[in-house]
């Protein structure tokens, strides 16, 4: 072959006598060892680490080659334990269970699916399904005014300033637009609160802002708040706001306890007037029937009525007085005098002595 020089001297690749090895162009497998003394260097042959770099890699693969400089070695299973990992990552992002009180969005390469409630769901595994969990049935709150910002101040109908603190409860009512249509929910349901707060109070004066007209306020609020948010598409239900407190300014706060302490003085001799104004108009309204019972008897026989009225009024002027008269000729009547005399009257004690 042109490959081996048989014997002959003139191969392409020849070099050896008639009694020298066979030569291979690529190289021999196994050259013979350095000779002390030539002067040779043995130099790396290229292809022959390039086949044993794929004999390596082909027995990786494969589990182990046979026949192949690697056959024989035990090689680490590097495919069993990649596919394992693949089924163990499929199996654990493939289900995914949802709380008593949640609700899930189910998302296909970031798009939106389906909403599911409590339970144990299927999905594909993760990159290609997704789940974003939120808890539907909590109330959450926000608290505005009364806090670390200070005074929270408004103006009110009659242009007047309060300071007000209230609470926003609200909850999450269609997951789905909560979670697309607002980037920050808390803060625009802060931001609605106070300007449907503000708006209510312009419509008030002070009066009925700091007492009289709050859970009125209040309910306008919730519902102004509710109008806003469903036009937002927020997917959020506002349960209640609660007026904490509705206070004058910290500055004229002395100033206004005081006008405060006046009307309610104010509105105490008002309740009085009243109370003697019925006292009295019931007691008029009294004589007034006793009178006129008076008066028809008067008609019906007003001799007897004559006298009867002038003993009843005489009873009452005498009986105030110690003095006994009788009118009756002949009669001695019984006169009770230790009654009729006047007891004495107790001297008053001064310094100095007695008058």
């Amino acid at each position: 072959m042109p490959w081996q020089n048989n014997g002959g001297s003139g191969g392409p690749w020849g070099g050896g006598g008639d009694s020298g090895p066979p030569k291979n162009p690529w190289g021999e497998k196994n050259p013979p060892p350095k000779q002390p003394g030539n002067g040779d260097r043995s130099t790396p042959d290229f292809d022959e680490f390039i086949r044993r770099s794929q004999e390596r890699l082909r027995a990786s693969l494969n589990g182990g080659g046979s026949g192949g400089s690697m056959g024989g070695r035990g090689n680490v299973p590097w495919v069993l334990i990649f596919g394992s990992l693949v089924l163990l990552w499929a199996v654990f992002t493939s289900s995914y269970r949802v709380g008593p009180q949640e609700k899930a969005l189910l998302l296909r390469f970031g798009k939106y699916v389906d909403t599911v409630g409590p339970g144990l769901h299927f999905k594909f595994p993760a990159p290609i399904d997704t789940v974003f969990k939120e808890n539907t049935e909590e109330n959450r709150s926000i608290d505005i005014g009364a806090g670390e910002k200070g005074e929270n101040l408004m103006l009110t109908g009659d242009q007047n300033i309060i300071n007000v603190a209230y609470t926003i409860r609200w909850k999450i009512k269609d997951l789905a637009k909560y979670r697309f249509e607002l980037a920050e929910p808390d803060s625009t349901v802060q931001e609605v609160a106070e300007s449907a707060m503000r708006a209510e109070m312009a419509h008030v004066d002070m009066g009925a802002a700091i007492g009289s007209q709050r859970a009125q306020i209040a309910e306008q609020v919730r519902s102004r708040m509710q109008e806003i948010l469903n036009g937002y598409q927020s997917g959020i239900e506002i349960v209640g706001v609660d007026i904490r407190n509705a206070d004058p300014p910290a500055a004229v706060d002395d100033a206004f306890k005081e006008v405060t302490a006046s009307q309610q003085k104010a509105q105490e001799y008002l309740s009085r007037a009243r109370a003697y104004a019925q006292q009295t108009i019931a007691r008029a309204q009294g004589e007034t029937a006793q009178f006129n019972a008076l008066y028809a008897q008067y008609r019906l026989a007003p001799e007897v009525t004559r006298k009867r009225i002038y003993l009843d009024t005489m009873e009452d002027v005498v009986k105030k007085n110690d003095k006994t008269i009788i009118d009756s000729r002949g009669v001695t009547p019984y006169l009770p005098l230790p009654g009729a005399i006047r007891p004495p009257v107790a001297p008053v004690v001064v310094q100095g002595g007695a008058k």
